[in-house]
């Protein structure tokens, strides 16, 4: 069956049927395979693409940035200190104007009901760039590494998501298992609760693709993994809490002896960036100095041949370009 996707925001996957998945994800393969070969359709020529971003990011800017460019749209950034929004301006209003001067929006920030409004109001495609609850680019970007170095269909998959196990990825990576079929572990303390409506809704689609979700404490569901993930254990607003996490986070702090326990020799690692891996970064410098280790991975894992955040921080680009070209290309 044909799939169109013209005039779709992408605000979460749980939107999106599996094969409008697939779509976007054999979109991304062809694209990618066309910028190294130097072939460029310029299928957004003509088009006009603003990125509003509450919360800082080198990889989703980037990504933006490039993908439009390729394409032959032209950008514009606005972040919290060069706008009015929600500051003068209320969101229905923002998106009211940047809908008149804009073919397709961005947005990067806090609460899922601004993005969601953006898109109610603004009569044009929005799409998120991560929320507090969801990162759905990041997971297409996740996605296509997997397919690029794991010799297995999606529906065997299984992921497992090491740590704050109540944070945006993790939720991420329910849905988007949920959807395609795969197997998805979330590793983590019990301390750490679930929301409980984002569990139902993931084992509700998981009931339709065959799907399995499944919320573990111990390191048992580590063997048979295909992909070991994890995330810095505090987000953009959550430092006074690093204290607290790394006591509760170190035990799933991923390792060697982690990868181990998956008895696959070939487990893939996989993190959405930036990672706390060495102590080479301003950060995790001073909470060292401070008896803090607030490594979510070890170095010698993050530089392993189990490693490929750095094909899937590329592809962060590639799955971006696809869900722009898809739905106002």
């Amino acid at each position: 069956m044909a799939v169109n996707l013209k005039g779709r925001s992408f605000l979460t996957l749980m939107d999106f049927s599996p094969s409008e998945i697939r779509y976007m994800l054999d979109l991304a393969h062809d694209l990618k395979s066309k910028k190294r070969a130097g072939i460029y359709n310029y299928t957004l020529k003509g088009k006009n693409i603003v990125l509003l971003f509450e919360k800082t990011s080198t990889r989703t800017r980037c990504a933006f940035e490039v993908a439009c460019l390729d394409e032959g749209a032209h950008v514009t950034f606005l972040d919290s200190g060069s706008s009015q929004v929600g500051k003068k301006e209320s969101i229905e209003d923002t998106a009211k104007v940047l809908g008149r001067f804009y073919d397709g929006i961005e947005y990067r920030g806090y609460e899922q009901s601004v993005v969601e409004s953006l898109a109610k109001h603004s009569g044009v495609p929005v799409w998120n760039g991560l929320t507090d609850i969801d990162h759905p680019t990041q997971i297409l970007a996740d996605l296509l590494t997997i397919e690029e170095h794991c010799a297995k269909p999606l529906s065997k998959v299984k992921v497992v998501f090491c740590g704050d196990i109540r944070n945006n990825m993790s939720y991420a990576w329910m849905y988007g298992c949920a959807k395609m079929g795969m197997h998805f572990v979330a590793y983590g303390p019990e301390a750490l609760k679930v929301d409980e409506s984002v569990l139902a809704a993931a084992k509700a689609v998981a009931a339709e693709t065959g799907a399995t979700i499944e919320v573990c404490h111990t390191p048992e569901c580590l063997e048979g993994a295909d992909v070991l993930y994890t995330d810095v254990w505090a987000s953009m607003g959550e430092e006074e809490q690093i204290p607290e996490r790394v006591k509760l986070l170190t035990p799933y702090k991923v390792t060697m002896d982690m990868v181990k326990a998956t008895k696959n020799p070939e487990v893939l690692f996989l993190h959405c960036l930036p990672a706390f891996h060495d102590f080479e970064t301003k950060a995790a410098k001073e909470w060292k100095e401070k008896g803090f280790d607030i490594r979510e991975v070890t170095d010698e894992v993050f530089r392993s041949r189990h490693s490929v955040v750095f094909d899937e921080a590329e592809n962060r680009m590639h799955t971006i370009k696809a869900v722009i070209v898809a739905t106002i290309g």
